[in-house]
């Protein structure tokens, strides 16, 4: 399951700087080894030392040693086999099962698609890109349903928030 992606080096001492997509961002650092990767090809790394920095969780990941090395991991994705993660519990789900999701309101008009996730502390915040790009509450009342079988999230939301 995919949890984070690598978006930048970090430092020059091969470090890299992962966007979680977990709820908590700490959740990575429960991981000894992350497979990186993409388009079906996957790497398994060992997690030599992380940490919490900011929004984002830096990283130094064993082979690589070197700014140049960790800018080759740009854009890679970071994934745990799913085996790994504890079962949601009923009507919970991951939040990287939400990635990509179709995003439609009650009048069955489509918002765009999930992209990222944020946690801003007072409540949680898709962010759905469309036609243009949305950021919709995740709290109950607006979130009508999330169907992960079937890649959709209705929401109480209209077209021109």
């Amino acid at each position: 399951m995919v949890l984070g992606r690598v978006s930048a080096p970090h430092g020059i001492k091969g470090w890299v700087k992962v966007q979680p997509f977990t709820q908590e961002i700490e959740g990575l650092l429960d991981y000894p080894t992350w497979w990186l990767g993409g388009n079906g090809t996957w790497q398994p790394l060992t997690v030599a030392e992380a940490a919490v920095h900011g929004a984002t969780v830096v990283a130094r990941l064993e082979g690589c040693a070197d700014r140049e090395a960790a800018a080759g991991l740009k854009g890679r994705e970071v994934a745990i086999p799913r085996s790994q993660l504890p079962a949601p519990g009923e009507g919970e789900f991951y939040w990287s099962d939400l990635i990509g999701a179709a995003v439609v309101n009650r009048q069955g008009e489509p918002l765009g698609q999930v992209v990222q996730l944020l946690d801003t502390g007072a409540n949680s915040v898709m962010v759905v890109e469309g036609d243009r790009e949305r950021l919709v509450p995740f709290i109950a009342g607006v979130i009508l349903e999330v169907d992960i079988a079937a890649r959709r999230v209705t929401v109480d939301w209209e077209r021109d928030y």
